[in-house]
């Protein structure tokens, strides 16, 4: 006699959910990984900020609840959240929910958020070269993009110059937006395609919220 398939364990059921709701494009297991605290760190923010240009929306971290951690504590976890609360002064994260004991439901900021000022002290956005040529290895494709991007960010914010100086606001703030966009793209040979894509996503974002 069979007795029939057994229940789903909570656990289980849970992690087939979010599954579901997340899928592998949306969800960062720092759990299967076994990494430092500061490696957890910045493996989490390095995969927002590039789920964050790609407007993945709401992602999913799994950091684990640290039960085998000295006092129960999850180093991990704690790590973690505290570089959740930097990347969201750094307009990366828009906002953060517990989900689990071991996870974090995190909602992504735009991408136009980026190029926002940070919403503390003590929190920098990366500093652009002032290399005159350093937007010169970009395709001429590239570049006509951040310069429409930066364009916009200027007429965004407010900003305002002398003629005479208008070329090198706008240079300022192409140089600004590929250091913000270029940190959070990849490296490999698609890399420049990729921050095309990002600098593509945030001119949307600026039409979509006139």
């Amino acid at each position: 006699m069979t007795s029939g398939p057994r229940p789903p364990r909570p656990g289980s059921l849970q992690q087939a959910f979010d599954e579901l709701r997340f899928g592998p494009e949306r969800t960062l297991n720092l759990r299967a990984q076994s990494p430092t605290a500061e490696q957890a760190a910045e493996r989490a923010e390095a995969w927002l900020r590039e789920r964050q240009v790609a407007r993945a929306g709401d992602v999913l971290v799994i950091t684990g609840r640290g039960k085998g951690s000295e006092g129960g504590v999850s180093v991990v976890r704690e790590a973690v959240l505290r570089r959740l609360a930097s990347l969201r002064r750094r307009n990366v994260v828009a906002a953060v929910v517990e989900h689990t004991p071991g996870s974090f439901v995190v909602s992504l900021a735009p991408v136009r958020a980026l190029f926002e000022a940070p919403k503390r002290r003590g929190e920098t956005a990366p500093r652009p070269r002032r290399d005159p040529e350093a937007l010169a290895g970009l395709a001429p494709e590239t570049r006509e993009l951040l310069r429409a991007l930066a364009l916009r960010t200027i007429e965004a914010l407010g900003a305002a110059a002398a003629a005479d100086r208008v070329e090198r606001l706008v240079h300022d703030e192409m140089l600004r937006q590929f250091a913000v966009l270029g940190a959070a793209v990849p490296e490999g040979p698609t890399r420049e395609e990729g921050l095309r894509a990002a600098i593509a996503r945030a001119l949307e974002e600026y039409e979509e919220y006139e």
